[in-house]
């Protein structure tokens, strides 16, 4: 298979759990427009980096990017910022403390790395971070970025605050 989904038999393309990596509908639908798009327009497009995970648990795990481990293998410096649900008021209004967000951030460019989330709509919650990522935002972006007040998105930005140790809620 080449890098546009094309497969050894001509006119026939593969996506999904038939070609690799992580076994997610998600993947594979981004895959499938990616595959159309380059075959109308010659260009098709996926950031495997950017395709969130997410375990629909109690609470849910929602995941991004990469993690501490495969920063450290890597050897890329970094910085995290961690925020617990449990300093969150629509959390705590909820009665769904348990959990927190972290967000990893490239020590010299700032531009975020991995996003972690374990805690109430997690799975909702990760598509902040999957867009910041696929568009390079750095933690201070998402830190400038108005959340509504009270939601549990608030966790993101201040984890992003707390990557520089600025969290207002602590």
């Amino acid at each position: 298979m080449d890098g546009y989904f094309a497969t050894a038999c001509p006119g026939v393309y593969a996506i999904g759990d038939v070609i690799g990596g992580a076994m997610l509908a998600h993947k594979a639908e981004e895959e499938a427009v990616a595959c159309v798009e380059s075959l109308y327009t010659g260009y098709g497009h996926i950031s495997y980096d950017c395709i969130p995970g997410v375990c629909y648990t109690e609470p849910e795990v929602a995941t991004v990017g990469k993690t501490e481990d495969d920063l450290k293998t890597a050897g890329t410096e970094y910085r995290k910022g961690v925020f617990p649900f449990l300093a969150n008021g629509r959390a705590r209004a909820l009665n769904h403390t348990e959990g927190r967000v972290k967000i990893l951030a490239d020590k010299a460019t700032d531009r975020v790395l991995g996003v972690h989330i374990i805690g109430p709509r997690a799975g909702d919650l990760i598509a902040e971070a999957a867009m910041a990522m696929e568009f390079g935002a750095s933690s201070e972006d998402i830190a400038r970025t108005c959340h509504a007040h009270p939601t549990l998105a608030e966790c993101v930005k201040e984890a992003a605050l707390a990557v520089d140790n600025r969290t207002i809620h602590m």
